[in-house]
């Protein structure tokens, strides 16, 4: 059973997760804290950027991959890995340029979290097949 429509998906956000953790490591260095955000507002928002993507990913990911090893379909499958991607990108955006509340932030976050619903479900339901 392959799982090449999830590995497409998840090694894209695989090399988003790299650029926001070398991002975060940039601003590190910038400031001169290694641990912690050191009071720094842009560093802290860097370090959240990073964070909620790598507490978001891994489980929709798991999902694509059970969902696409169950023979989910492939629109499904790459919508998933799409919405995520951009889903991703809409909440990076915002909160990389200030804290505030943000529409576009809140739709990635929303596109994030529905995906995850669908597949979680989706999931659910291929059970009963």
């Amino acid at each position: 059973m392959s799982v090449a429509i999830t590995a497409l998906y998840t090694g894209i956000l695989a090399l988003i997760v790299v650029a926001m953790g070398i991002n975060v490591t940039i601003y590190r260095f910038r400031y001169g804290v290694m641990i912690g955000d050191g009071g720094q507002n842009v560093l802290r928002r860097m370090v959240r950027i990073h964070g909620n993507t790598v507490e978001n990913i891994p489980l929709c990911a798991l999902l694509m991959a059970l969902y696409e090893i169950d023979g989910g379909e492939k629109m499904v499958l790459h919508a998933s890995g799409i919405a995520l991607i951009v889903g991703r990108i809409l909440f990076a955006g915002p909160l990389w340029v200030h804290d505030g509340p943000s529409p576009i932030r809140a739709s990635g976050v929303t596109l994030t979290w529905g995906t995850t619903a669908i597949l979680a479900v989706l999931n659910i339901l291929q059970l009963r097949s």
